[in-house]
């Protein structure tokens, strides 16, 4: 899945850091969504990240956020809306 963060509704300004292994997505000084070759990390509701863990198998504790957000291994697991709806939940968040 090739994300283009640009095309998801409801995000507002952000700006993208590119480290070794990984693009860090800023909103101001907070990171709302790490983005690694097969894997993204957002910020999560706790409750909605234990859900997401007991459905998914792709679905594990975020090693950016740790209990803080969740790491999605992309695997179709998500459909594509349903991706874009947890990052924009990660970007609200991120106040």
């Amino acid at each position: 899945m090739v994300l283009d963060v640009s095309k998801i509704s409801g995000i507002g300004e952000y700006t993208v850091k590119n480290e070794k292994d990984r693009d860090l997505y800023y909103r101001g000084q907070s990171v709302f969504l790490v983005l690694r070759r097969n894997t993204i990390e957002v910020r999560c509701d706790p409750r909605l990240s234990e859900n997401l863990k007991a459905k998914y198998e792709s679905v594990m504790e975020s090693r950016y956020y740790g209990k803080g957000g969740i790491e999605i291994v992309l695997t179709n697991q998500f459909s594509e809306s349903e991706i874009h709806d947890l990052i924009r939940l990660s970007y609200n968040l991120s106040v």
